[in-house]
């Protein structure tokens, strides 16, 4: 996504307010937005937490302030000034984390950002954005612009299957229909899912939803997805975060304060920040247990298991 990420910041810096901040990253990739921007594309160095101040600053002088990093770089490395300069002053700057959840793999834990949406959305103002393909970086990157707080884009790679058209961005898409139980995933993650999810006959196919836009008192649920859950009774929730602060979580304290307790959570997640090997994104999503064949598993055992109820 980081090629779009460009494209889209270029189109969007027409305006003459915009400042790109960058804590030493973006080589071989945004260029393109430097050449665009002049002055205006700030190299901060590696000083995330001066970074996040000197953001503070700009965006007090009502500039449209943009900072870009490695993800755990980035929100880790920088929260108390984004909490104390940035949150608590209700300042617009668009946080930009390339290379969420498990997204930098075989770095190991240092470099995996399996918590992050999760600790920046308890502070005040925050939006979170995580794109699910690479074509909907244009709309996200309106939409962090619009939002009057602080927001979080967590940056990944888009992984639609072959031969299948990427739907328009929407904060909710559903992403594949049949008269199964309904998926939530949050991000990139979703994609992996969809080919997985069609290979099922229709009687039994899951309603997968794929969600951007967190949390979920800024982008409420849809109706149909609420209806899909009440017939169903249940409903299964994936998504590259540690369960901690996760979209999960949020989503079973909507259900306890609906009292919607006839509906059953299935929650897949980040397990842990590493395991007894280092290995590509794709290979500790299988250690999690976030991969298509493991969600495809959780579905077939719950059905099986109501079916004996």
């Amino acid at each position: 996504m980081r090629t779009q990420f460009c494209d889209a910041l270029i189109a969007h810096s027409q305006n003459p307010d915009v400042v790109f901040l960058t804590g030493d990253l973006g080589f071989m990739a945004l260029e393109p937005l430097r050449e665009t921007l002049g002055s205006r594309f700030i190299n901060a160095g590696i000083a995330e937490q001066n970074m996040m101040s000197v953001a503070a600053g700009l965006a007090k002088q009502n500039l449209d302030v943009w900072t870009y990093s490695i993800a755990p770089f980035i929100y880790a490395r920088g929260f108390e000034q984004i909490r104390n300069d940035i949150a608590f002053h209700n300042l617009s700057v668009k946080i930009v984390g390339n290379g969420g959840g498990y997204g930098y793999g075989v770095m190991g834990s240092t470099h995996h950002a399996i918590e992050d949406y999760g600790i920046l959305l308890t502070l005040p103002n925050m939006k979170a954005f995580v794109p699910v393909f690479d074509q909907d970086i244009g709309e996200v990157i309106s939409g962090a612009a619009a939002h009057p707080g602080v927001s979080y884009l967590r940056l990944g790679r888009g992984e639609p299957p072959q031969n299948w058209d990427v739907p328009a961005y929407a904060p909710w898409r559903q992403l594949t229909e049949g008269n199964g139980p309904p998926v939530i995933s949050v991000g990139p993650l979703a994609g992996t899912y969809v080919a997985a999810c069609n290979s099922i006959s229709i009687d039994r196919r899951p309603n997968l939803w794929a969600i951007s836009e967190l949390p979920l008192s800024l982008n409420p649920m849809p109706e149909l997805l609420v209806e899909q859950m009440k017939v169903s009774g249940q409903v299964f929730v994936a998504e590259e975060h540690v369960q901690q602060g996760s979209f999960g979580a949020d989503l079973a304290l909507y259900l306890m304060k609906a009292k919607s307790v006839m509906i059953r959570m299935n929650h897949l997640h980040a397990l842990s920040h590493r395991f007894s090997r280092y290995g590509s994104q794709t290979y500790m999503r299988q250690q999690s247990r976030l991969d298509p064949a493991s969600l495809m598993d959780m579905i077939e055992t719950s059905h099986q298991a109501r079916g004996t109820a």
